[in-house]
Formats: structure tokens, sequence, C-alpha cells
């Protein structure tokens, strides 16, 4: 027998190529009707979304949704465990919040979630192709970025609050002028730092 929609979460992260801050992660269940209204209000992949219409559907995904919760791993955890298994550790963080006993994890992309030890399944583009996973991903861009642009005013100079922590040019040469903050990801600045002085 299958599943019933109440007992399958979509799980799905955001910021794991980031050069500053935490990965977040986001884990969901939808009702049939629910993901069906969703999809109506424009919900897909977050980012195929404007900032406007993300922050339009965040409420609209928590009133709908049976649970949703959210999961992150901190700059030193990607950088002693790795950005593949950090990552993990977020959704699982995510999925053990839910309060809803589940039968069925999907998760977005190619890759199992090691950690989790209940059913699941691999959805490639999960964040277009299932409701859920999509507003996984959208719970938790928005999230996300809502913290780091929070802490662009703690971190001045780097320019948080516009590229919300990815590695843009603007964000490279504030790298090599100031150096690396206690959020930054070491282990991603390597290649930078070798070519250009030493990571203080």
């Amino acid at each position: 027998m299958d599943p019933s929609a109440e007992s399958i979460a979509g799980v799905d992260e955001v910021g794991r190529g980031c050069w500053f801050g935490p990965v977040f992660a986001g884990a969901v269940v939808l009702t049939e009707v629910a993901a069906v209204e969703l999809l109506a209000e424009g919900l897909t992949d977050s980012k195929a979304l404007t900032v406007r219409r993300r922050a339009r559907l965040v409420p609209l995904i928590e009133d709908a949704a049976t649970a949703w919760a959210l999961g992150q791993a901190s700059a030193r955890e990607i950088d002693a465990l790795g950005i593949r298994s950090a990552t993990e550790l977020s959704m699982l963080r995510a999925l053990q919040r839910l309060p809803t006993p589940l039968e069925l994890v999907l998760v977005d992309g190619v890759l199992p979630l090691r950690l989790w030890m209940g059913p699941q399944r691999t959805v490639v583009r999960g964040d277009s192709k299932c409701a859920a996973i999509a507003a996984a991903s959208v719970l938790a861009k928005q999230a996300r970025d809502g913290l780091i642009k929070r802490l662009a005013s703690r971190f001045y100079g780097y320019g948080l609050e516009r590229h919300v922590g990815y590695g843009t040019a603007i964000h490279r040469r504030a790298l090599l002028d100031l150096g690396p903050t206690a959020l930054h990801r070491r282990s991603f600045l390597t290649k930078l730092f070798a070519v250009n002085g030493s990571l203080i």
C-alpha cells in the first residue's frame, strides 16, 4: 500500500554553494488538496521565484501544510564535516522537527539522505516536480536569505545584503580586502587565498 500524502515529507536544501553562513533545509508535508492549491498560487522551485513571490508564498505554505520545519548546519560544521554531510545534517534536523510520523521522505536531487533510516526516494529536479519539495525550498530559501541579510549589518562591508553569501565578484573583493569572518566557510575559500594570499 502506498503511503498517504499526510505521511510524506518533501525535503530540500538552500545555500549549499555559498561562501558564508549556514546551509538551510526545509521539510514540508502537504495533503494532495493543499499541493494543488499552492501550485495554483504559483508554487515552484524557489530559484525560479522573485523575492516578492517567495515572500507571498511563505504564509500560504505555512497555513496549508500539514507540518513544516527548518534545519540548518553551521559554517563550522560545514568545514568540519564537508558540505555533503553538513547538508544532510541540516535535512535530518528539519525532518526530526516535524511532528508528523513519516512513511516516506522525498529528497531533491540524485543523492540519498544517508542519515535518514526510514524509506526515502530521490527526485531529480524535485523542486520543480513535487509540491512538497518546492514548498520546502521556498521556506528554506526565505529563512536563510532573511538571516544573512540581518547579519549584513553585523558583518559590514561584505555585501551580504546583496549576494546573501554567494561567491560574487563583490564578495571576493571584500574577502581579499577584509579577510574572512567567523561565519565564512573557510574550506570553500582555500583556492581563493591560495592564489591571493594566506587565509587568516
